[in-house]
């Protein structure tokens, strides 16, 4: 990794200066050559060898700029050099080219940032320039006006480096700098160049016992200036990244050009003989110095982030402010007597401002020196810009958008109306019809076929005697379900005959009440099945209506073909209708030469758009804007070309003239085919033979619907059939188990009181108990004399 050396002046413990310096960024290593080389030749289509002196002195450039030497001002050429060439080939590469820039933050050497981004690398070199001048400022005597000079010139330019790097440079870049290059820190360093630049001009002011009002004006604006530096400084969290100490150097050094711009405005009131205002001032300056002496002796931290120059530079104005205070007030109070007004009461001090942010103008505008010694010549000069290969494709995608999105869909558009058209009037397929022999078809080919696959009327003739069968079978199920439930009732009527209204035979829960769910579900299936009777009788009444075709459809497909009439020569014999359906041919001709001229257009069109290339035109539009240009860093941007683009696409209008012809012929041409079609079609359903066939063709076709729509519902039945049949019989078994239930609570009444129930009970015909899987058992039990003083028995005994 290349590492800035920094100078003595560099460090924030330089006890010996009163001014800060900006640290430089540090970087690692980085080469061009290998990835512009790659990108050259993969997104420009041009020899890279062309370039490899250019790529080579560009990693030179970059090496030597960020080589650790010492702060001079051959390393300020080198930098200023680097940002130069870097200026000129972000016009040629975009800057998000495949080259990786790692730089380090120069006040925090654990955070950097890395990301493939020329103006971040611009960005990043500018800030050195900006700290080489601070640097090289503070490396000035402030003993002479010669250096002093000097020093307010390097803090002007940095100031000036650091505005033109937030403004212009860093809000280009697209990636997440670090915290050194936010808005913030820019503007606090762009003011603190501007303070110093300013103590510069004060400093040349007392050397050069410039009036003391003039003093103080001067010392007035660098206090405002620490002001604006302390407003910057403390936004958001840049407080916690500044360097350490620098907020309490501007808040001291406020402190102390407020106290400099009183004394000097004192010893003016003095000079004017103003006694009681010179008090008046001394006192304002005295409160200064005692506000940053209070400061320094009460938080250690001012103490031990303050440099001893500071520090003793405060020390010494507290004892010149002090000593004149009090020799102020004591000649006042002896000699003068001049009131002392209050110091609310004072005139303010208005600034004198001098110091400006002055960025040079080889950074401002470095096309200027290209080519001449401070930047040497441009690199990769002959290559197009990186713009021009976007315009190419800007163009590319517009007139795409024109020639394929626009035009040529426009006559795809009307080629398909026109073949709606003729879709819509059966044409040419009805004139076909008449002059070549026709068999049947396809559709009813397709159609019978299917129905033979499926058994013809004999397969559908199935599937009814199916439905009736499954039909009775449910009516036979829902009649065993009720014929148990009426057996049960009756049973348990003779159960209650005679019996005593308080035994539990009287009591016993009627069966009216227990079975209305069952009888309700017996009631809901009748329907349903009734109403599945009635939809079979629907569909077999169908069948029925056309056996007949449904038959001749089961056929082979001779037979069908002999049973429906046949155009095996033209009917339409008569003259008149000969000359309509020529008249009728002729315009359908006319419509396929209108297609095929209409693809020889589109293929044209499309030959045209494929050869229209507008980089020539585009290379001559930079060259004149490079012409006229007083730099060769021409930032252009994609709007310059604009009218450019207009005109290349003008060629173009002659094709919206010519749809809008086609337009209107292809309308006129449809209308009159839609004229010629009516007369024809009045001429076909005239003839006798056409109509014959027409009608079979017609009576087959629904025959085929008819059929489907019989053989989906019934086969659609026998599905509903087997669910219902699953249903019922689940049904049927409820109510078996219900009744024998009943059956067996019956007879354990009989048994426990079996005195009281008619001899006639076990003798009851149907019993449920014949229903029972042990059913033959059973009805022999049943089929004897019921003796009540016997128990009751089952099964047969053993």
């Amino acid at each position: 990794m290349f590492l800035f050396k920094q100078s003595p002046t560099d460090k924030d413990s330089n006890d010996n200066s009163t001014l800060l310096a900006v640290k430089f960024k540090t970087t690692e290593r980085t080469l061009y050559a290998r990835p512009l080389s790659d990108y050259i030749a993969s997104s420009y289509a041009e020899p890279p060898e062309a370039y490899r002196d250019d790529l080579r002195v560009l990693d030179e450039l970059r090496e030597a700029a960020t080589a650790a030497l010492d702060v001079n001002a051959s390393v300020l050429k080198r930098n200023i050099r680097y940002y130069g060439q870097l200026s000129f080939i972000l016009s040629k590469f975009p800057a998000d080219v495949n080259v990786k820039f790692t730089w380090y933050n120069a006040f925090d050497s654990e955070s950097a940032a890395t990301c493939q981004d020329l103006y971040f690398e611009k960005a990043a070199v500018l800030f050195n320039i900006g700290a080489i001048y601070s640097q090289l400022a503070c490396r000035e005597s402030r003993n002479d006006k010669d250096s002093l000079n000097r020093a307010f010139g390097y803090f002007q330019s940095a100031a000036g480096i650091f505005a033109h790097l937030q403004y212009k440079v860093v809000s280009e870049s697209r990636t997440q700098l670090t915290t050194d290059l936010s808005a913030y820190m820019l503007t606090t360093l762009e003011n603190l160049m501007l303070c110093q630049a300013q103590e510069c001009v004060w400093h040349r002011s007392v050397l050069g016992h410039m009036k003391d009002a003039n003093v103080a004006r001067v010392a007035e604006q660098v206090a405002e200036f620490y002001d604006l530096a302390i407003e910057s400084g403390s936004q958001g969290s840049l407080a916690e990244t500044i360097p350490s100490g620098w907020l309490d150097h501007f808040k001291a050094k406020r402190l102390y050009f407020y106290a400099e711009a009183q004394y000097r405005k004192a010893l003016d009131c003095l000079a004017s003989t103003q006694y009681g205002e010179e008090v008046a001032r001394l006192q304002m300056a005295q409160d200064y110095c005692n506000q940053l002496n209070e400061l320094i002796a009460y938080d250690q931290r001012w103490s031990r982030n303050l440099r001893a120059a500071v520090l003793d530079m405060a020390k010494s104005q507290q004892e010149l402010v002090s000593s004149n205070c009090t020799r102020s007030v004591r000649d006042n109070d002896v000699i003068y007597l001049d009131p002392v007004p209050a110091a609310s009461s004072l005139a303010s001090i208005s600034p004198y401002k001098l110091a400006q942010s002055k960025a040079p103008d080889i950074i401002e505008n470095p096309g200027k020196y290209l080519g001449e010694e401070e930047l040497g010549p441009p690199l990769f000069k002959g290559l197009v810009p990186f713009v021009i290969h976007q315009a190419a494709s800007l163009y590319e995608d517009k007139k795409d958008q024109l020639v394929n999105k626009d035009l040529i869909t426009s006559l795809d558009e009307l080629t398909a109306d026109c073949e709606s058209v003729l879709n819509s009037l059966n044409l040419p397929n009805a004139i076909d019809a008449i002059q070549k022999p026709v068999g049947l078809p396809p559709n009813i080919l397709v159609g019978a076929d299917e129905i033979r696959s499926e058994g013809g009327y004999l397969g559908i003739k199935r599937l009814l005697d199916n439905a009736a069968a499954a039909n009775a079978k449910a009516v036979s199920l829902l009649d065993a379900s009720e014929n148990a439930l009426n057996e049960e009732a009756r049973e348990d009527q003779r159960v209650r005959q005679g019996a005593n209204p308080e035994s539990a035979r009287a009591r016993r829960p009627e069966s009216s009440d227990l079975t209305n769910s069952l009888r309700g579900e017996i009631a809901k299936y009748r329907d349903i099945v009734r109403k599945a009777r009635e939809s079979d009788v629907t569909i077999k009444n169908q069948v029925d209506t056309w056996s007949k075709f449904f038959a001749l459809l089961g056929s082979p497909r001779e037979e069908i073909e002999h049973q429906v009439p046949s155009t095996t020569v033209n009917p339409l014999t008569d003259p008149h209708h000969s000359q309509i359906v020529e008249r009728l041919q002729q315009y359908l001709n006319e419509v396929m030469l209108m297609k095929r001229e209409r693809l020889k257009s589109v293929e044209n069109l499309k030959r045209i758009a494929n050869e229209d290339d507008i980089t020539p035109a585009l290379n001559e539009e930079m060259q004149r804007l490079a012409a006229s240009s007083s730099t060769p860093i021409l930032q252009f941007e994609l709007h310059q070309f604009e009218d450019l683009f207009s005109q290349r696409l003008d060629k173009y209008a002659s094709w919206r003239k010519y749809i809008e012809e086609e337009k209107e012929a292809q309308a006129e041409l449809l209308d009159s085919i839609r004229e010629a079609n009516q007369a024809f079609l009045m001429a076909r359903s005239s003839h006798p033979l056409l109509q014959q066939r027409q009608k079979a063709l017609s009576n087959l076709e629904t025959a085929i619907k008819r059929y489907r729509e019989s053989s989906f519902n019934l086969h659609d039945g026998t599905r509903f059939y087997s669910s219902l049949e699953a249903e019922l019989q689940k049904l049927k078994d409820n109510c078996l188990d219900f009744t024998m239930a009943r059956h067996l609570d019956a007879l354990d009444l009989i048994g426990a009181s079996h005195g009281e129930i008619p001899d006639d009970i076990s003798q009851t015909p149907g019993h449920p108990t014949r229903m029972h899987p042990n059913s033959q058992q059973q009805q022999q039990q049943t089929n004897l004399v019921w003796d009540p003083t016997m128990p009751l028995k089952y099964a047969n005994p053993k």
